[in-house]
């Protein structure tokens, strides 16, 4: 099967998913946006995949946006930063991306700061929690979470629009539940504090729990082999 075909295959699929997810929830289909995860997808697919109608793309790694931006610049889409962001990261994510989904420790938040500062500049940024408990995870603790959110306020720079995580391992819907479940209860209380916004980005569920993320109120999934199959680490 030719990339476009394959890429139009699955994207159907994908899109079929988050719709019958969102049937079963009550929810409007618009409420939920597709963010294609391209880690190790070259930027001739992604482009296939922009021309099927996506415009949400995110990449585990700066290196990455850096070698496909020349062919990926011109494009009228949305970039997002999904992977953990290493501070001396900080100067360099900032030119390829309109939102940080990552950010979960102040250190980051200074260092974002200051060359945001620098150049005259403001992000979009999500707050990611580690609500699996997972060692092996970034994010910050949900214990944790409120008063980070609360500390990003004093930066004027960054841009709280919502809230990040990545659920529990498991191929049973109600393991995985009680992350999401987490992720909406911090939501309700950073609003009642003040310290996110009305409408709250909510980036949690990928392709194996995407339907129980929706069904719990997720905004957007994170989709990546689902869509371009399996990743190619020789990119």
């Amino acid at each position: 099967m030719e990339d476009l075909d394959l890429i139009r295959e699955n994207l159907a699929q994908i899109h079929a998913r988050m719709k019958a997810a969102c049937a079963r929830a009550n929810r409007n289909t618009n409420e939920v946006r597709l963010l294609m995860a391209t880690k190790t997808v070259s930027a001739t697919r992604i482009k296939l995949a922009i021309g099927l109608g996506e415009n949400l793309i995110g990449e585990n790694k700066v290196q990455e946006y850096t070698e496909k931006w020349e062919d990926l610049k011109d494009l009228a889409i949305e970039r997002h930063f999904i992977g953990h962001l290493q501070t001396n990261k900080a100067k360099d994510v900032i030119k390829y991306v309109n939102c940080i989904e990552s950010v979960d420790r102040i250190e980051l938040v200074e260092k974002l700061d200051q060359r945001l500062q620098y150049e005259g500049k403001s992000i979009d940024m999500y707050l990611e929690v580690n609500t699996s408990g997972e060692e092996s995870k970034s994010g910050v603790a949900p214990e944790k979470a409120l008063a980070l959110l609360q500390a990003i306020k004093n930066y004027d720079t960054l841009r709280v629009k919502g809230l990040m995580t990545i659920g529990l391992p498991s191929d049973d819907p109600e393991m995985v539940r009680p992350c999401f479940r987490t992720l909406v209860s911090l939501r309700d209380k950073g609003q009642q504090a003040g310290w996110l916004p009305d409408h709250c980005e909510l980036s949690m569920g990928m392709s194996r729990d995407m339907e129980t993320a929706i069904e719990e109120g997720s905004t957007i999934i994170r989709v990546g082999s689902a869509i371009f199959g399996n990743r190619n680490y020789a990119l």
